[in-house]
Formats: C-alpha cells, sequence, structure tokens
C-alpha cells in the first residue's frame, strides 16, 4: 500500500511539473512571437482557460480515484475486522 501512495505521489509530482514547464514554455513562445498586443492577449486569455480546464478535469481525476482508494481501504478495515471476529468467535468455542 505505501508503495501506491509513493506512485501516486511520484505522478501528482510528475504531473505539477510537467504543467510548469509547460506554462513557461508557452509563456516564453508567447512573448518573443511576433504578433500584436491583441491578439497576444487573447491567445493568453484562451490558453489560460485551456490550462485551468486541464488543472480542474485532472483535479477531479485525482479525487475520483483518492475515492476510491479509501473506499477500498475501509472495504479491507471492515473485512479485516469480520475476519478478527471470527477468529476470536473460533477460539472461544462460541
Amino acid at each position: 500500500m505505501a508503495d501506491q501512495d509513493d506512485a501516486q505521489d511520484q505522478l501528482v509530482n510528475n504531473i505539477g511539473w510537467f504543467v510548469a514547464g509547460a506554462v513557461v514554455g508557452m509563456t516564453a513562445a508567447i512573448l518573443l512571437a511576433p504578433q500584436s498586443g491583441k491578439k497576444t492577449r487573447r491567445f493568453i486569455a484562451d490558453k489560460t482557460q485551456q490550462g485551468k480546464d486541464a488543472v480542474v478535469e485532472a483535479g477531479k481525476d485525482v479525487y475520483d480515484h483518492s475515492k476510491e482508494m479509501i473506499d477500498k481501504g475501509r472495504q479491507l478495515v471492515e473485512d479485516a475486522a469480520d475476519l478478527f471476529e471470527r477468529g476470536r468467535k473460533l477460539v472461544r468455542g462460541v
């Protein structure tokens, strides 16, 4: 379970660095491109909205995946408690 948590943390970290790199690269490209100020501002606004949408979607995916993992963890705890109770009854001879 710890390996899976580490893998998730690494995935989130990688996504964060990818997004940061994309933003820096896009910003440099925009600032160096020979366009009018109006076109550049419109382009920045469009790309900013696309970036927001991507972050929201990624956040939803991470939330959904985390919720699944929590539900699985709860089920494991319930199953373990049930097995413990069965074992306790077996030992007592009930």
